[in-house]
């Protein structure tokens, strides 16, 4: 199935469950936090994801999709200690733009192996090296500093009326 081994069907899988679990948390939650179900669905579906992608070497040895599955479990990793309150005050902060910058890591191979594999037979791109990739990237950033900036704000207006927006009362 369009050059897909096994383990890269089954990679595929759990990154659009966690891809579809984030996209259901921006609409309904306006971020992504580990304190709900749909949170802790991205997270253990975003740590699968990162797990099978070491097993794929599509190009070659260990390479940049290698280098951003690391990147993206610490980052999750810093998502997780803020969400735990580990960070001090500016936790809430860190955790929101953190889960956003790890849906901004899925995309960029999402997008880069979409456009390099489909329409089948003649695909969009050439090359996961080619300039409209390279655009897209920079597009989907603008897009990801635009909604961090948008979450961080609705936090600061939940803090001037004593309420943490994306994480759940106990």
């Amino acid at each position: 199935m369009l050059g897909l081994s096994t383990l890269g069907i089954i990679h595929t899988a759990i990154s659009l469950v966690a891809v579809g679990a984030a996209v259901m948390a921006f609409f309904r939650d306006k971020g992504i936090s580990s304190d709900n179900g749909l949170g802790k669905v991205y997270v253990i579906a975003t740590v699968l994801t990162c797990l099978t992608g070491f097993g794929i070497f599509n190009h070659g040895g260990f390479g940049k999709a290698h280098v951003l599955g690391v990147i993206t479990l610490l980052v999750l990793g810093l998502a997780w200690a803020a969400g735990q309150g580990k960070l001090g005050a500016r936790s809430a902060y860190i955790e929101t733009v953190s889960y956003s910058l790890t849906f901004y890591f899925h995309l960029i191979p999402a997008i880069t192996e979409t456009s390099t594999r489909l329409p089948a037979g003649k695909p969009l791109v050439d090359s996961p090296e080619a300039e409209a990739l390279k655009a897209a990237a920079g597009i989907l950033f603008l897009l990801f500093l635009i909604g961090a900036f948008l979450q961080v704000r609705r936090l600061r207006a939940g803090e001037r009326n004593s309420i943490a927006p994306l994480r759940k009362s106990a």
